[in-house]
């Protein structure tokens, strides 16, 4: 795989590697048990957010099983507004997209720009072949997300996880290079209203 080159930036955000002052902000928004909600673990102690940014910060991104978690900041006024993540998996060029928010950012399409800044870096610049992102079937926000990046749902696994004291539908969408590219052209060549 190629070298990653940070930061990247669209028209809003900057997505760069998380810092040591990222440390206060992450923790404020994993604390929270509506943010710790669809994911795996409860919301995280203080403690457990040093470990993560201080993982994230150091990241390598140079074989399978490596993932690159990103900062979210907003370009016009800075300050970290979540993270985005690109998981390399096993398999011939295959990979995972996951996002999580603060509750200020959400609402406002910051998850939807960065994730389509990391599947363009994921299929234009490190020559990835499918891409997929896996979800609790109640995060209707995140199925939504998704269908606006062009992915679509392949699987739907009924109790697949259990966790919080409750099983929990998985849904699986994904999106193709050739697909990613065609729905690329046809963004670019529809015009904005």
């Amino acid at each position: 795989m190629p070298e990653i080159a940070l930061p990247i930036r669209t028209g809003r955000l900057i997505l760069r590697r998380f810092e040591g002052p990222d440390l206060d902000a992450f923790h404020a928004y994993h604390a929270l048990a509506e943010t710790a909600r669809f994911l795996p673990g409860p919301a995280k102690t203080y403690t457990q957010s040093m470990e993560r940014v201080g993982r994230y910060a150091n990241f390598v991104f140079e074989k399978e099983g490596d993932w690159v978690a990103l900062a979210i900041e907003a370009a016009d006024d800075g300050g970290l507004q979540g993270e985005v993540v690109l998981k390399w998996l096993p398999g011939c060029g295959q990979g995972e997209v996951g996002w999580t928010l603060a509750p200020g950012a959400r609402g406002k399409g910051y998850a939807t720009e960065a994730a389509e800044a990391v599947l363009r870096l994921g299929f234009e610049e490190l020559g990835m072949h499918r891409i997929e992102a896996r979800l609790d079937e109640l995060n209707t926000a995140s199925a939504e997300l998704c269908r606006r990046l062009g992915m679509r749902q392949e699987a739907r696994h009924v109790d697949k996880w259990h966790y919080k004291g409750q099983w929990a539908t998985e849904l699986i969408y994904a999106v193709l290079a050739d697909e990613w590219r065609v729905g690329q052209s046809l963004k670019a060549a529809t015009p904005a209203p």
